[in-house]
């Protein structure tokens, strides 16, 4: 029988050494018998595309003066190896025809990094990561996977290496765990960490382990919080005393993020509207008490100028940038934010009072106008432009009493009373009045958009009454999710005769 070469796709993004693994491979295959080639084919920058590296390796026939010729891309249908840097990665190589059940080992990371679409979405973008691993293991011959990000990381190294400690452990190709191990050390750059995450990888990938899947409330409920704080304790145990099993998962992590945002009076608050909430809803919707509690953590959470500086000041940012870019610990890091308050963020951020007052016009209102006309860098990793977002940040005490706060609790308010009022007559309804608050979200601008969105929706829902069927009010959400300037939801709202 005539000898086939082997065909190997790696799909990577930029910064992931997706070149490196292809030189690698061709390495390894070089230097043990085989004629190599790789070609690549560059996608768009970052997460929008991906470069696709090809790599055929064919076996040297001793006495055989003839070169081959190797192809330059992979052809669906015609791949025995695809190696994946990230999940969405896979599923476009799955997509491609790239992997096929009669002859393709599927090698990919489990983890995810959102893609432009997924991230621009004013909605909930995300695809759904186990039915991309439901679609790739259906469609591989064999399909190894788990989180080389974090392997990656534990080791010290980055994800090419796991990725070829993965390939090795698979035992696809014709070579041994020591030819893979050389290859690396013959590179001379990165060899220890390398070698670590190699030999992680391969372990991992020879074991054949197929992750089960576990159900996320199972696993909520498996949870046991301890804080060791006694107000963060006594919220814990409300929880489990005053909430049905399905909401506490839910509660317990809307009180955990409220914590974080305020502090435990306001995680109280939460706890106390959920109470309320409880006892007006028939005690069999579960699901509407589940859905309002995820919602109402999300929206008295609320994206404010305190809040931003707070999250852009915080050591574990600093960090995470860090190693997005791979900074050594001797190198200097500097961080640029462009922001852009506009005069209503400033006047939200004050006392109600005071904030009112500068919202109408004057001299003092246009004097600030002017000087917010346009956006500005501040340097967050200089003492300067540090101090400056810590100062905004350190008003997270007065937050209560400021105009932000009085107009979102107005909003919050109203929305409930829109949920108790839907759910006497419909509770399927009401379920999807609380999902509404997805519409309202970020700060500046897109705020300011979803929140016109929200408020249309919600008007029209008050129009219709009892009439308004579930699906018809979830059709108007999807609409004003897919349309930031709200041209799709107004033509939904003229079909369903509500303008």
């Amino acid at each position: 029988m005539q000898a086939q070469p082997i065909k190997i796709a790696i799909l990577a993004m930029g910064g992931e050494g997706g070149g490196v693994l292809a030189d690698w491979i061709v390495d390894l295959g070089e230097h043990n018998g085989y004629y190599a080639q790789t070609t690549s084919v560059p996608g768009v920058a970052q997460r929008t595309g991906a470069t696709i590296y090809y790599v055929e390796l064919f076996p040297r026939e001793t006495g055989e003066s003839r070169v081959p010729v190797l192809a330059l891309m992979p052809l669906p249908g015609d791949v025995d190896v695809v190696l994946a840097s990230e999940l969405m990665e896979a599923g476009r190589a799955v997509q491609r025809g790239l992997v096929t059940p009669e002859r393709t080992t599927l090698v990919s990371s489990t983890h995810r990094v959102y893609s432009i679409a997924e991230k621009a979405a004013m909605g909930d973008g995300r695809v759904d990561s186990e039915a991309l691993i439901a679609h790739a293991a259906q469609a591989a011959k064999r399909f190894v996977r788990f989180d080389m990000a974090q392997a990656a990381q534990t080791s010290g190294s980055v994800i090419s290496a796991v990725l070829f400690g993965a390939l090795a452990g698979t035992g696809v190709l014709p070579f041994s765990r020591r030819q893979f191990e050389e290859t690396i050390e013959r590179g001379g750059v990165g060899v220890k960490p390398s070698l670590r995450a190699f030999g992680l990888a391969c372990e991992r990938a020879g074991a054949d382990e197929t992750p089960d899947t576990v159900n996320a409330m199972d696993a909520m409920d498996d949870l046991q919080p301890a804080p060791r704080d006694a107000a963060a304790a006594r919220l814990v145990e409300r929880v489990r005393k005053e909430l049905p099993v399905a909401v506490q998962p839910i509660a317990l992590e809307g009180v955990r993020r409220l914590i974080d945002y305020q502090d435990p009076d306001y995680a109280n608050l939460y706890l106390k509207r959920l109470a309320d909430l409880r006892h007006v809803l028939p005690a069999t919707e579960t699901l509407l008490l589940r859905e309002s509690a995820r919602h109402l953590a999300l929206w008295m959470s609320y994206e404010d100028t305190i809040r931003v500086a707070d999250l852009k000041t915080r050591d574990t940012r600093f960090e995470r940038v860090r190693g997005e870019v791979s900074a050594q610990a001797d190198q200097l890091l500097a961080i640029n934010e462009f922001m852009h308050p506009r005069l209503e963020e400033i006047c939200e951020t004050l006392p109600a009072a005071l904030g009112r007052w500068l919202a109408r016009p004057h001299w003092v209102h246009r004097l600030v106008r002017r000087f917010t006309q346009t956006g500005r860098v501040v340097k967050t990793s200089s003492l300067r432009g540090y101090l400056m977002l810590y100062a905004v940040a350190s008003l997270r005490g007065m937050r209560r009493r400021t105009l932000r706060y009085e107009l979102e609790n107005a909003r919050i308010e109203a929305w409930l009373a829109q949920i108790v009022d839907s759910a006497k007559h419909n509770p399927a309804l009401a379920t999807e009045v609380a999902q509404c608050q997805r519409l309202v979200k970020g700060y500046s601008d897109t705020h300011a958009r979803g929140l016109k969105n929200y408020q249309t929706v919600i008007a029209a829902v008050q129009k219709a009454g009892a009439r308004l069927a579930p699906a018809t009010l979830r059709d108007l959400r999807d609409a004003a999710l897919a349309d930031e300037h709200g041209h799709k939801l107004r033509a939904a709202l003229v079909r369903y005769a509500l303008a």
